[in-house]
């Protein structure tokens, strides 16, 4: 991390995590239950199981805040350590539309930066592609994390720092 960059979201064991809210597939009748709790360590854990009962198939947890600019930035850095399984990042440029800017990636199971590239974010709604451009904004008002592999399973996702490179 470099001074030039802007976090969107640092963790620590002093960190305030009640603007963090999970949203699971109970929202259409499904089972997924995803719970969000800052860990002893002073990291942000995602963790739960996503069930295919009743139609469902996802968890997520979103953070929604003050319009943040993008200043000479053009990826976002995630430091994480996650369970070996694939997540997807979504970001809003405003926190009321009803769709995400979107890029997926796979965790190695071990601490790591995701680096994605704003530009290769594709907007979706209810996992189906927008046909609209990929992001090219200039603000973030909204970040949030996705599993949703169509499959029953666990996850634990372990989020060290997020921000704007």
């Amino acid at each position: 991390m470099s001074d030039s960059d802007q976090i969107l979201f640092d963790f620590t064991t002093e960190t305030n995590i009640s603007n963090w809210k999970v949203v699971d597939d109970e929202v259409m009748g499904g089972r997924s239950n995803g719970n969000f709790k800052l860990n002893k360590n002073g990291h942000g854990d995602f963790f739960g199981k996503v069930s295919l009962e009743n139609n469902g198939g996802f968890s997520s947890v979103r953070y929604r805040f003050d319009s943040k600019k993008i200043i000479n930035s053009n990826e976002i850095v995630i430091r994480l350590k996650g369970d070996g399984k694939k997540y997807q990042f979504r970001v809003k440029d405003k926190s009321n539309n009803y769709y995400s800017y979107i890029a997926t990636f796979t965790t190695q199971g071990d601490w790591e930066n995701i680096k994605i590239n704003l530009s290769d974010m594709y907007p979706a709604f209810r996992g189906r592609k927008l046909n609209m451009d990929n992001f090219s904004e200039d603000t973030i008002e909204e970040i949030a994390f996705l599993i949703g592999n169509k499959k029953q399973q666990t996850f634990k996702l372990e989020i060290d720092k997020i921000y704007l490179q």
